[in-house]
């Protein structure tokens, strides 16, 4: 029997508890690593959210907005986040993941977004409205407008040269993006907590989305 899709996960602490039951819910084998792993061993990488912002000297900005910035998390993930790319091994990032990957790339995140009702940053997360863009992967999944959850202060801005945008909210955040050449791709909203026991009746399944990114891993394997 095959084993299961091996996902890493890079933290610094912590278990990323939400991000590691709904992955193993859908049948793959999530792994959380401290430090770069040998890619060969892995068929992807989850980059997780979490309430620590991307240091904005990533970027070329100084510090007007982004808070509880961890050095060490940046480090590991950018450095793990370069192996899994130079492999051309899929890779899926979730909030933060979905702003650090638009950095990796070259592009600029604002450091406090205007606090729109429906991006509110906390412990509540909000549905909202959003639509897919021509040639979305999120289209065959979901089709071109749906609800979605959502927590942050911090979006995309400028995006990487090799990144496109693939949802959008009603007020023009950029709610996912994918590359144009390699198995990347990233959602600003929280599809953990919108599939199994935190399935919400406002927003679509989490879950398909996860499971679309798992699919892309086997793909890659075979």
């Amino acid at each position: 029997m095959d084993r299961p899709i091996r996902i890493a996960i890079p933290t610094v602490r912590g278990t990323a508890d939400n991000y590691v039951l709904a992955l193993k819910m859908l049948g793959a084998e999530p792994v959380i690593v401290h430090e770069v792993p040998n890619v060969a061993e892995f068929d992807g990488l989850l980059i997780h959210g979490g309430v620590a912002d991307v240091n904005p000297k990533r970027y070329g900005q100084e510090l007007c907005g982004s808070a509880s910035i961890n050095d060490a998390l940046d480090e590991l993930q950018f450095s793990v986040l370069e192996a899994f790319a130079k492999a051309k091994k899929p890779v899926f990032g979730i909030c933060r993941g979905h702003q650090l990957i638009n950095v990796y790339f070259g592009g600029t995140l604002v450091q406090d977004m205007p606090r729109a009702a429906h991006h509110i940053f906390g412990m509540i997360y909000l549905a909202h409205g959003a639509k897919t863009v021509p040639d979305s992967f999120l289209t065959q999944l979901y089709g071109e407008e749906f609800s979605i959850n959502s927590s942050h202060h911090e979006c995309v801005d400028q995006l990487g040269p090799e990144m496109r945008t693939a949802l959008v909210a009603d007020d023009g955040t950029i709610e996912a993006t994918q590359h144009n050449s390699l198995p990347v791709w990233s959602v600003q909203w929280h599809p953990e907590l919108m599939c199994g026991r935190f399935a919400r009746r406002d927003t679509v399944n989490g879950g398909i989305v996860l499971r679309w990114f798992i699919e892309q891993c086997g793909k890659e394997r075979a």
